[in-house]
């Protein structure tokens, strides 16, 4: 590093607001919440999201509430289009949702992003053209003048394909973009320029998006800039003022809190933060700091650890241990005082009181956690070695959460016996807790066959009690399909196959994580065996047996008298 960065750096000159009001105002409400997953953060993604898991990803946000969704740029690639043009042809878009296209102020991509959305009900065509001095000197050769031109034609161009397209309720927003190294007196010029030509009014709004491109200064100076647009705009009654925090200083949840106490009223952003460079403004943690503060924000994380999954699986991003409020370890106390204080708030917490557990600002529930669940002792007896040992010896690379509730199962076997355990032990250990969980079901054989719509359908043997039943079932894969035959409302958290190559003459594991509606909190199981498939339904039997086992007697034979044999 530079022993004078003064030299090849400038700090952010400040913004001349003395009579700033930001600072003494409270949230109260939640903003308009736009996801920008399936644009700005697949674009972020090194392998883009095909259509399916586009799909995927945008059903899941409209069951998470979103009412806007940015989803594509689609003159920016044919599966971007073809995204587009499926979802409207296959009338996939909810009546109370928006989608919204990006698309930057040059004509022959905005000619093309209306031939993307033609027929949709309603649609935001959202515009941008870069408006910093760099940008405008280096990138375009554009002088101030010549660049409002640029935006002002491109504004026309979408006023003018409008009117082609009636039957769909149009909406524009356009972003100065690169805002935050903008002037403000020029950034208020473009915007107004614009605003001319689309003419919005207050029953009938235009938004303006005032991206930090790139976070360039504290949150305080965002907030700042924020509110002299808010106040300096116009056509103020007729425009919803947005923002789209990057965070490049690792303060973007900052300065989308502070943007909007400074009058924005919209916020862009993804879930869990992907996006380019540091990402975009984390769309969950500013949700569930509006939540923790007793604000409802019109989303639902319920069951966060699903909706974390199945962004992972579409990103293939890993969500970090640490993440606030979803990662596996925020719930988790390592420190012996912090568990004993945790342990003591929830024995004096009241069902209907105000939440006061120390060191959980959030009910592990509310989101579809519970603390018991991922609770993990790492004394200095050295039981956080649990992991290594197993990876070392055995071959054995458990999933997180499966480390989590394993090492609960050694903390009981080490209480019992007072001392510590050899690998040895704790692989015998680990066997007798998932891989012989063998009761009251035990897998016996199984056929797979496609059926003429390309399904699995499976025909298995399983032992009930030692009783033998045939159970037949269709899915979208042998598991789905297994399920289905044992028709016992089970679902799959997590599901992880690996090649094993020691500690058993086996050649493949399978880690499965189920949850049932009337169990709390979810269990794994684990398969081993030379054939994948039968590694995943022995895994699948293992998990079923052990929350069987957890279970009153009357419970385990309400449960296993839903298994019939078909006729």
């Amino acid at each position: 590093m530079l022993k004078n960065p003064a030299t090849k750096y400038r700090p952010f000159t400040p913004i001349l607001l003395g009579d700033r009001t930001w600072p003494s105002r409270t949230l109260t409400h939640p903003p308009i919440w736009l996801s920008t997953d399936l644009r700005d953060g697949n674009q972020a993604l090194i392998e883009p999201m095909n259509i399916s898991q586009k799909l995927r990803m945008f059903n899941l946000l409209v069951q998470c509430g979103f009412k806007e969704i940015e989803v594509s740029f689609p003159s920016a690639s044919q599966t971007d289009f073809d995204f587009v043009r499926h979802l409207i042809e296959q009338q996939l878009i909810p009546d109370d949702v928006t989608i919204q296209a990006l698309v930057p102020a040059r004509e022959a991509l905005i000619y093309r992003t209306f031939e993307a959305l033609q027929g949709v009900k309603r649609a935001i065509v959202h515009v941008y053209n870069a408006t910093s001095p760099v940008f405008r000197r280096t990138v375009f050769g554009l002088d101030r003048p010549g660049t409002i031109q640029l935006a002002v034609a491109a504004a026309q161009v979408c006023h003018t394909l409008v009117a082609e397209q009636p039957e769909t309720d149009w909406y524009f927003e356009y972003s100065p973009e690169t805002f935050t190294a903008t002037e403000l007196d020029f950034a208020k010029d473009i915007c107004d320029a614009v605003l001319d030509v689309w003419q919005p009014t207050p029953q009938h709004k235009a938004i303006i998006n005032l991206p930090a491109t790139v976070e360039v200064a504290t949150p305080n100076v965002f907030a700042d800039q924020v509110e002299w647009m808010h106040r300096h705009l116009a056509r103020r009654d007729s425009v919803i003022l947005s923002v789209h925090p990057h965070n490049d200083r690792g303060c973007g949840i900052a300065a989308a809190e502070l943007a909007q106490l400074a009058g924005a009223e919209r916020v862009e952003g993804c879930l869990f933060g992907n996006g380019e460079r540091t990402g975009n403004v984390d769309l969950v943690t500013l949700a569930l700091n509006l939540y923790s503060q007793g604000i409802h924000p019109g989303l639902d994380f319920s069951d966060i650890n699903r909706v974390a999954s199945i962004v992972e699986d579409c990103t293939q991003l890993p969500i970090h241990p640490r993440h606030p409020y979803v990662g596996d370890l925020v719930f988790t106390a390592f420190s012996g005082s912090h568990q004993d204080a945790i342990k003591k708030g929830f024995a004096v917490q009241q069902a209907d009181n105000l939440w006061e557990v120390p060191y959980l600002p959030l009910d592990p529930a509310d989101v579809g956690r519970t603390y018991d669940s991922v609770i993990r002792v790492n004394s200095q007896s050295g039981k956080g070695g649990i992991a290594f040992l197993l990876e070392r010896d055995y071959d054995l690379v458990l999933p997180r959460r499966l480390q989590i509730e394993f090492s609960q199962v050694v903390q009981q076997a080490m209480d019992a016996e007072g001392r510590e355990m050899t690998s040895t032990e704790l692989w015998q250990l680990f066997e007798q807790e998932y891989l012989q969980a063998v009761a009251p079901l035990k897998y016996s054989s199984h056929n797979l066959a496609q059926t003429d719509s390309d399904r699995q359908q499976i025909t298995a043997t399983v032992l009930v009690n030692e009783q033998p039943k045939t159970l037949r079932g269709q899915g979208n894969g042998p598991i789905d399909a297994f399920l289905d035959a044992l028709d016992l409302d089970i679902q799959i958290h997590h599901y992880e196959e690996r090649a094993l190559s020691r500690g058993s003459d086996a050649s493949a594991i399978a880690y499965i994580e189920i949850t049932r509606p009337d169990f709390p909190g979810a269990l794994y199981g684990v398969g081993i065996h030379a054939n994948i498939v039968t590694a995943s339904l022995l895994a699948v039997l293992s998990a079923i047996n052990r929350i069987v086992q957890q279970m009153d007697d009357d419970r385990q034979t309400q449960m296993l008298q839903t298994i019939k044999t078909p006729e």
